[in-house]
């Protein structure tokens, strides 16, 4: 049996919600667990895990410990332990990952990079292709 989350997120345990009526744009950096139901542009960086919800849309360079998706994200992903995309999951763009998950459903259009051992310059957390910017 796979080790994986099929549970739905519980936001209680979430520390950080930016909710579905949330436009942002710009740099977010954390070392938490965030969970974005809302939109983002830009640049996320993190130690801890991000999750991006269903109703969600992303598009950002994005660096961090695990990171979820069942929502809309473009651009470059670069994850530490493992990337999840769900059945909801519509991605493009280039990933990074030692662990990839990719329900059935899930739309990925792109290129995936897959290293036991992945790159960990800037605090651990490796680059997504040649084009992320540290």
């Amino acid at each position: 049996m796979p080790d994986w989350r099929v549970k739905s997120i519980n936001e209680s345990e979430i520390d950080t919600v930016l909710a579905g009526d949330v436009e942002f744009e710009g740099e977010l950096e954390f070392d938490s667990t965030v969970l974005i139901k809302g939109r983002f542009s830009g640049q996320i960086r993190s130690t801890g895990d991000l999750f991006i919800n269903e109703s969600a849309e992303v598009d950002a360079s994005v660096r961090a410990k695990r990171i979820t998706v069942r929502g809309s994200l473009s651009g470059e992903l670069a994850a530490l332990e493992r990337v999840e995309l769900f059945n909801s999951a519509v991605v493009s763009g280039t990933i990074e990952t030692p662990d990839l998950i990719v329900q059935s459903g899930c739309r990925f259009n792109g290129n995936c990079s897959m290293k036991s051992e992945p790159n960990k310059d800037d605090g651990g957390v490796p680059d997504a292709a040649s084009g992320m910017n540290t």
